[in-house]
């Protein structure tokens, strides 16, 4: 099939109607979808671990050229030899908005022998059997005329996240089927680095920045609500990092000999660490919680998302969740602190009867929009020297350890753009232009979400291009994304065509 751009006369244009949503074919999506399969195997088979630029070369010239098919102008940005994507379709007739779709192309590195078909790159279709095991079947069934949409294709960044790329140019190729335009000017931006924090995000959009210009940022990108209902998120966490240090002794003792007078570093990092965080999970560093505030609409939005509790700590295999807030999505609307790695000499087979010199804690902590991780940082340095520490910079001097009982070190992580904490108002002109689309597809509003627990580099473009943004996840919650035997159930993948051909037709008032 060729692709050309989309033009349409002014009468046709007229009879479409920019100011009344399309009404798409539903034979159409069904044809552009099933169409679009054999692109999402091919595409599949192409290694793409963040770590090689090789890889990311040859993702990048497939892209470039599946999305010139389709009659968009594309380009590689240099990037450090992984090139990113931009494409922009030409101008429709009418259109006065123009969104910028981010999506990426990397994925994360493999480990083959973990996963449970011949290789990573080598997509395979799999069924699940009464007892819950998922059995490859022949990958030819997955082109047959309706393909179970409970099978899954099983292979790296099949959901995460070339899935969602596959599926926005299948929507168009849609549209293009029955003539219509979309009802906004179009440009899509594919990351080369997602994977590894987006690094140069950041750089790479201001050097591009007039070639960049938007009206908005749609992510898609992330896993949809566990109910598996249609999902708009408007805002994710944002990171920051921190190693703590505790010193005891200047080297390991002899617990026999100096056990009981030489205070053990393991202990007294426990001491610090429980300082910092009440029974009930509220972090204790005094201030850390300042500035947020959940007004009744944000409790309502809140309570509206469909979360089973009950159902979410058998998952985790807890008991109870924390006190934070009084429900997950709540949780989600404050910084949090934790205790990412710890490090006190060793244990098992190599275990010594010693008191340690040192006790190591690696931290992390996300962020919200009101608690900037500077701010935090800052917070944590003072809660700890206000228990009685002198924080020193490195392995303490002979004069620093006869003089302070109590030694640390902490070392901050540096904060890039792209671990930054946004946030759109669900009010905003793309949340309303959103659900009107999803309403449109699915005959309901959207799960949505303030804010999602998990940092995507959406903090870099937003400070770039100065413009609101929202995540549309499509790919199911349990794909096991970043992991081995990562899947997409074919379900989501033809909703998610869907989904993006309904409001692609939808003007944005």
């Amino acid at each position: 099939m060729q692709f050309s751009t989309f033009s349409l006369t002014a009468a046709a244009l007229c009879t479409a109607g920019l100011a009344q949503a399309a009404s798409p074919s539903i034979s159409a999506i069904q044809q552009a979808s099933h169409a679009s399969l054999r692109e999402w195997i091919d595409v599949l088979a192409i290694p793409n671990d963040s770590n090689v630029a090789a890889d990311i070369q040859k993702n990048a010239d497939w892209f470039k050229a599946a999305l010139e098919k389709r009659g968009f102008t594309a380009k590689l940005l240099p990037n450090q030899s992984k090139p990113m994507v931009l494409a922009t379709l030409p101008p429709v007739l009418g259109a006065t908005k123009t969104v910028l779709f981010y999506a990426h192309m990397d994925g994360q590195a493999v480990t083959p022998a973990e996963w449970q078909q011949e290789s990573p790159w080598k997509p395979v279709l799999k069924e699940r059997q009464a007892d819950g095991a998922w059995k490859e079947i022949a990958l030819d069934q997955l082109y047959s005329a309706q393909p179970n949409p409970e099978w899954r294709v099983f292979g790296r960044s099949s959901s995460d996240d070339k899935a969602p790329i596959i599926m926005l140019m299948a929507a168009l190729d849609a549209l293009k089927q029955q003539g219509l335009p979309p009802a906004t000017n179009i440009k899509i931006l594919l990351d080369s680095e997602e994977e590894k924090g987006s690094p140069t995000l950041g750089q790479v959009i201001q050097e591009h920045l007039a070639d960049l210009q938007a009206d908005a940022l749609l992510v898609l990108d992330g896993p949809m609500h566990a109910s598996n209902r249609p999902t708009l998120v408007f805002g994710n966490r944002g990171i920051a990092q921190a190693t703590l240090t505790v010193y005891g002794p200047s080297q390991d003792l002899h617990s026999g000999h100096y056990g009981n007078y030489a205070a053990n570093p393991a202990f007294t990092m426990a001491q610090l660490l429980t300082s910092m965080k009440a029974p009930d999970g509220r972090v204790l560093v005094k201030g850390y919680y300042d500035g947020i505030t959940l007004d009744a609409q944000t409790q309502a939005v809140m309570k509206a998302v469909p979360d089973d509790e009950a159902a979410l700590r058998k998952r985790l295999g807890i008991a109870q969740a924390e006190k934070v807030g009084s429900n997950y999505q709540e949780a989600m609307q404050y910084p949090s602190l934790n205790v990412r790695g710890l490090q006190i000499a060793d244990v098992g087979a190599k275990a010594r009867t010693v008191v340690p010199a040192q006790a190591i804690a690696e931290l992390d902590l996300r962020t919200v929009p009101e608690t900037p991780p500077e701010r935090l940082q800052q917070l944590l340095k003072a809660h700890i020297e206000a228990q009685g520490f002198q924080l020193v910079d490195g392995e303490p001097t002979a004069a620093q350890r006869a003089q302070y009982p109590k030694l640390a070190s902490l070392k901050m992580g540096g904060v890039s753009a792209s671990s930054t904490a946004v946030r759109t108002d669900l009010g905003a002109p793309i949340g309303n232009w959103l659900r009107q689309g999803m309403q449109q597809a699915w005959g309901e509003t959207p799960v949505q979400i303030r804010m999602m627990g998990g940092t995507v580099p959406t903090g870099a473009a937003v400070q770039a291009l100065k413009v609101p943004f929202v995540i549309v996840p499509m790919v199911n919650a349990d794909n096991n994304q970043h992991s081995k035997n990562e899947n997409m159930r074919l379900g989501n993948y033809f909703d998610g065509i869907k989904s993006l051909t309904y409001i692609l037709t939808q003007p944005w008032q």
